[in-house]
């Protein structure tokens, strides 16, 4: 069976990225005749977006914007241009946010993602993820199919009726969370089912600790991960190197500074920013709230993208503090103000019944008087006294982390 799903998978790195430079341009000028994205990216100069740099230039879109956004001008904020009948399928996700899907095949462009765990065309895949209203068993489904597969829309629950159809149409490869493999799988054995034809599983949309790996490898099932969203479908992939996860192709994925839009160097801990070269409903410097890194090198199994370490947590810190919201935008610009600074993590605390603050600080020099001044900054943006502690450089995690609430500890 062929390793890769096409060549684009293993090109010259230089070639895939001046493709999406020389692609970007058209998108940004597609995207800017709607109403939303002209407003969003007023002044932009299309024909000038050519490099990450110019890139990083264009405002943020928060996804956690979006609800609101969509209330304001349902369905999509003004954000795409085609009508929603233009479309193929019509799905919510909580938010409400609301999501199309393009009719051309393969739209959340994830067969590549499932190829790399080995699912191949004839294959019956057991499809777990929900059908109702939200995108997510439509995602894996269109991706199975475009694949060549054949697809049983199970969706989640009626698990006695699914051990019927397991045994009755012998899927070899399952998609749904690593959790609802757990539950099919334990339900079989106590059962005496035969669910052994289950040889392969993507995962997706819940935790899969190391302990919950080897105990489905245990089983006889060898299950890959994915990092999808309902926005933007397959954005990252695990393959057999088990590496990290994969870049999907037609991407541009940014890692940058939690509550801004500035990347990061490479190997640090940021949110996850994607731009998607998708004409018909394209995506610029999406933000999604998720914490990841960027991995050196590329995948031992050949594939020549970028790679991310996976799912870190949440970029979205905010928290109250005496009745106050704090934000990581906040942090960002004591930062901006103080260059002279490393890291910066915001521990929130309390002092017998009242919240308190802590800044610490990486800084080269531990001088009193920077101490003061950047306490002064912290007073002045947040509206909150708090102390200032300076620590050595290097000395505060590499987790993304820039408001830690230690409050329910």
């Amino acid at each position: 069976m062929p390793q890769h799903f096409d060549s684009l998978e293993n090109c010259d790195p230089s070639h895939r990225h001046a493709n999406l430079f020389s692609r970007l341009p058209d998108i940004l000028r597609h995207a800017m005749t709607a109403p939303a994205y002209a407003l969003h990216l007023k002044g932009v100069n299309p024909a000038a977006v050519v490099s990450p740099a110019a890139l990083a230039k264009l405002p943020i879109l928060r996804k956690s914007d979006l609800p609101a956004l969509h209330k304001a001008k349902p369905p999509f904020g003004g954000f795409v241009t085609a009508p929603a009948g233009s479309f193929g399928r019509l799905f919510t996700s909580p938010g409400p946010i609301f999501e199309p899907e393009s009719k051309h095949p393969d739209p959340w462009r994830g067969a590549r993602a499932l190829h790399a765990a080995g699912f191949r065309a004839g294959d019956v895949v057991l499809n777990t993820f929900s059908y109702h209203l939200t995108p997510g068993g439509f995602i894996f489904d269109s991706a199975a199919r475009a694949l060549g597969c054949a697809v049983i829309p199970a969706g989640p629950g009626n698990v006695d009726q699914q051990l019927e159809l397991i045994e009755a149409y012998r899927p070899v490869a399952y998609a749904g969370t690593p959790d609802f493999l757990k539950i099919l799988l334990d339900a079989g054995k106590a059962a005496k089912r035969d669910l052994t034809s289950i040889k392969r599983a993507m995962v997706s949309g819940a935790a899969f600790p190391k302990s919950l790996q080897d105990e489905i490898l245990a089983r006889g099932v060898d299950a890959f991960q994915t990092f999808a969203t309902a926005d933007l479908g397959f954005i990252a992939y695990e393959s057999h190197a088990r590496d990290g996860l994969i870049v999907n192709e037609d991407l541009i994925l940014e890692i940058v500074r939690p509550g801004t839009g500035d990347p990061v160097p490479p190997g640090e801990v940021g949110e996850i920013v994607v731009t998607s070269l998708d004409s018909h409903h394209p995506w610029i410097r999406l933000a999604l709230g998720d914490l990841s890194a960027i991995l050196p090198g590329h995948s031992a199994c050949g594939r020549s993208n970028q790679r991310i370490k996976g799912w870190m947590g949440r970029a979205d810190q905010a928290t109250k503090v005496k009745g106050m919201f704090v934000r990581p935008e906040q942090v960002a610009e004591i930062a901006a103000r103080h260059p002279e600074l490393g890291r910066l993590r915001l521990v929130v605390s309390r002092d017998g019944e009242t919240d308190a603050m802590t800044l610490l600080a990486e800084a080269e020099n531990g001088a009193g008087e920077l101490r003061d001044a950047v306490s002064g900054t912290l007073r002045a943006i947040s509206k909150l006294g708090g102390a200032v502690e300076l620590v050595a450089p290097g000395s505060l995690p590499n987790d993304g982390r820039v408001i830690a609430d230690e409050r329910g500890a």
